[in-house]
């Protein structure tokens, strides 16, 4: 692996992670069921983030900027 693509893969992980935690605060503030799926099951939890899109955008966002991050890696 080169070093450019190993950089983009580790930013994109970072960024899904980064995601990751915006979505788990967003999640606690709404219900705790919510916060709760999100640790178990971070999949449903970013169904959940696409029907509350106006409180959970940015997370959405930055989840797509890791994944494209990853694929160009």
């Amino acid at each position: 692996m080169e070093a450019a693509s190993a950089t983009l893969a580790t930013y994109g992980v970072a960024c899904l992670l980064v995601s990751w935690v915006v979505l788990l605060i967003v999640a606690w503030k709404e219900d705790y069921t919510w916060g709760l799926c999100t640790i178990f099951l971070p999949p449903l939890s970013y169904l959940y983030a696409l029907a509350r899109l106006d409180k959970a955008g940015e997370a959405i966002l930055v989840a797509i900027v890791g994944w494209v991050l990853i694929f160009l890696a």
